[in-house]
């Protein structure tokens, strides 16, 4: 189901590495050591915003990609 909250998602299972992009803001943020159970659970939710805040946020360390465009 599309969220009104979270435009897009990538995950690296290699790093994992769960990358969310915002709607509002359109940023992007990489939440570290997130398990790839936690990853395929996310997809599953039928509310990612829900899922996000109950078991994303403030439970993985994570830190601001810089948008490349607004370098310029």
């Amino acid at each position: 189901m599309p969220s009104t909250s979270i435009r897009e998602t990538a995950y690296d299972p290699e790093t994992r590495v769960l990358s969310v992009w915002f709607v509002a803001s359109g940023k992007r943020y990489n939440y570290e050591a997130v398990p790839p159970e936690t990853y395929a659970a996310f997809r599953r939710a039928f509310s990612k915003g829900r899922f996000f805040n109950a078991h994303i946020r403030d439970r993985f360390r994570y830190r601001l990609v810089p948008d490349k465009r607004a370098a310029r």
